[in-house]
């Protein structure tokens, strides 16, 4: 049994032991996690609540719309026709609270109440006006009015209402006092009481110190999403030195928790003397010399722990060849317009001058930043895979291969789900095409653009030379009239996964694209026998915006996407190219990747 049942009291003593969030103005949600025994315990805090008519919920949905047939709440309210039958019979007057497993009726927002009740050891007690209660849930509980906790992303959802009521069946969530939900990591890494202790000892040693990169005031606009740019430039005393960063975390303003969605701190790769203007404003206007600013050293996104690099290795910065200027990119979120907000939150990053074994490397797999790969209209899971091809694997990586601790997955608008997939040579007659494939290096069935963060790996993963590395992307583009290209822009799309890894090697980009001989054969096979009125050899865009996109036009683009052979990106951190012919290669026919699973359907197989 977990140990935050019924420990209101002593909830602070254990605290450093146990997650939390903040869920709207009034509510705290306390969580322990137990992997061995697949569930969690959670400890709501909610204020303001009428102590008699009163209903609080916590649940979860797939991707934030409680209404598409996954909304699934364990909500606590009193019953008033109990407390009346109670009150004929003994006396009593107030009902206690009680908790109940419910759903929400798909295409509604009615709550309808679940046959297997999964919600279970509840307890509660009003405490100086707030109402505290826990209860304890499996990860997957077999039912699938449930839904089943996996790795990634989660929508957290909240609801707070006011009865009377005699029956939780048949609430509106729409009428309630105040709803929302927030995207966080809620199946987190766990760290052993002998790992915190020497991660504290490591950020307590006389050689270590911290420095921040915060922004000033900025006057955060009432409206829903904003992204601000600022450029620094990073302490002398670390800039002039080679140190090793061993954490980076967020440095949230008080009185900002619900307003910073998620940052980011970028790298600007110029040679050392090169000047980077001093921008402070709207991201989507900042200059042109900007552009070099694209390595990210940190990033963080709400609900998220401080990065920790492993001991045997730091992220190096500083030195004579070390440009200083950095970026902070924040995104604001503001969903109710709230007109008032000055923000200075940021990023603090803890640094060592007593240098670790290994530098740590960050390593872009993918898809190259290209027009060549597109995802059409009207689509609902539309696969596209970047390569890390062997060839690359084998003249990059050192003979015992590097070791993948963290890794930050990216997509733009469209992107739904994520994934890294490892594949090793063998001899063994059973494996496809002489590879055996290994677990998911990372993947997220809940993607969303809206929430990335750096993420420990909770097994680190060791890659050998000659080792196929595939990331997969799909894309939702059911409210898109045409064609979604690939490249910069936030109405275009990405697919990439950034590694952390050491030893640093040379490799910098493992990423492919479509050959780009077998895209002008793709249009002259549309113009010519699909009847697009298109020019093959012309501008790539023009030809996909040409094509009038149809379902059968959409499946022959995948199916051709493939089969094709590819142009690798292999690119050293100077940004050449691994010596070697990276153009139209081919490309091993590898198992495909199955539609994300309900992990309720592991129940039944």
């Amino acid at each position: 049994m977990l140990r935050l049942i019924f420990r209101f009291a002593l909830l602070w003593a254990v605290a450093d032991a146990i997650f939390n969030v903040r869920l709207g103005e009034d509510i705290t949600l306390y969580w322990e996690l137990d992997y061995a025994a697949g569930e969690f315990v959670a400890e709501i805090h909610a204020k303001n609540v009428d102590p008699t008519t009163g209903w609080v919920g916590v649940g979860f949905s797939s991707r934030g719309n409680i209404s598409d047939g996954s909304g699934d709440f364990c909500i606590t309210w009193r019953d008033q026709l109990g407390a009346a039958a109670s009150a004929s019979s003994a006396g009593e007057h107030e009902p206690p609270m009680q908790i109940t497993d419910v759903n929400i009726r798909n295409g509604t927002n009615i709550i309808e109440v679940d046959q297997q009740q999964d919600c279970l050891d509840f307890q509660f007690v009003f405490q100086n006006g707030t109402l505290k209660w826990t209860f304890r849930r499996k990860f997957t509980t077999c039912d699938y009015f449930d839904y089943a906790l996996e790795e990634g992303t989660t929508h957290l959802h909240w609801v707070k209402g006011t009865g009377p009521l005699y029956d939780i069946k048949g609430v509106s969530i729409k009428k309630a006092l105040d709803q929302g939900f927030k995207r966080i990591r809620f199946l987190k890494n766990i760290e052993s009481p002998e790992q915190k202790q020497t991660r504290i000892n490591n950020l307590r040693d006389g050689s270590t110190w911290n420095f921040k990169i915060l922004n000033t005031q900025v006057k955060v606009p009432p409206v829903e999403t904003t992204y601000w740019c600022q450029i620094f430039k990073i302490p002398e005393g670390v800039a002039k030195k080679k140190h090793h960063v061993i954490q980076f975390g967020s440095f949230i303003q008080k009185g900002s928790e619900d307003l910073v969605h998620h940052m980011e701190v970028f790298h600007c790769s110029a040679d050392a003397h090169v000047s980077i203007p001093m921008y402070a404003g709207p991201c989507d206007a900042s200059p042109p010399e900007l552009s070099v600013c694209s390595r990210v050293i940190g990033a963080w996104a709400m609900g998220a722990e401080p990065l920790s690099y492993p001991a045997e290795a730091g992220l190096a910065i500083g030195g004579p060849e070390f440009n200083p200027y950095v970026r902070l990119e924040m995104h604001y979120n503001n969903p109710g317009l709230k007109g008032g907000y000055v923000d200075s939150s940021g990023m603090e990053f803890w640094v060592t001058n007593k240098l670790r074994t290994h530098d740590a490397g960050v390593i872009e797999l993918g898809l190259e930043y290209s027009d060549k790969m597109a995802i059409p209209p009207k689509q609902k899971r539309f696969q596209l895979t970047g390569v890390c091809n062997r060839e690359c694997t084998s003249v990059s990586f050192p003979r015992d291969g590097i070791t993948i601790f963290a890794s930050q997955l990216h997509t733009h608008l469209t992107g739904a789900r994520v994934l890294t997939r490892h594949f090793r040579p063998s001899l063994h007659p059973g494996n496809v095409d002489g590879f055996v494939e290994l677990p998911f290096m990372n993947w997220d069935n809940h993607y969303s653009t809206h929430y990335q963060e750096i993420r420990r790996l909770k097994r680190p993963t060791r890659v050998l030379p000659g080792d196929v590395l595939l990331t997969t992307c799909e894309f939702n583009t059911l409210d898109r009239t045409n064609i979604t290209l690939g490249g910069f822009a936030i109405s275009e799309e990405m697919c990439v996964n950034y590694f952390h890894y050491y030893p640093r090697t040379k490799l910098e980009v493992c990423k492919s694209s479509v050959a780009w001989k077998s895209l002008r054969e793709y249009f002259h096979f549309m113009a010519e026998m699909e009847g697009q009125h298109i020019e093959p050899e012309g501008a790539v865009s023009s030809n996909y915006n040409g094509i009038e996109w149809t379902p059968f036009r959409a499946k022959l683009l995948s199916d051709f996407y493939n089969k094709s052979p590819i142009d690798m990106q292999c690119n050293q951190s100077d940004g050449t190219r691994f010596p070697g012919s990276w153009d139209s290669m081919s490309v091993p026919k590898f198992p495909k990747l199955l539609q994300a699973r309900n992990p309720n359907d592991e129940c039944y197989l």
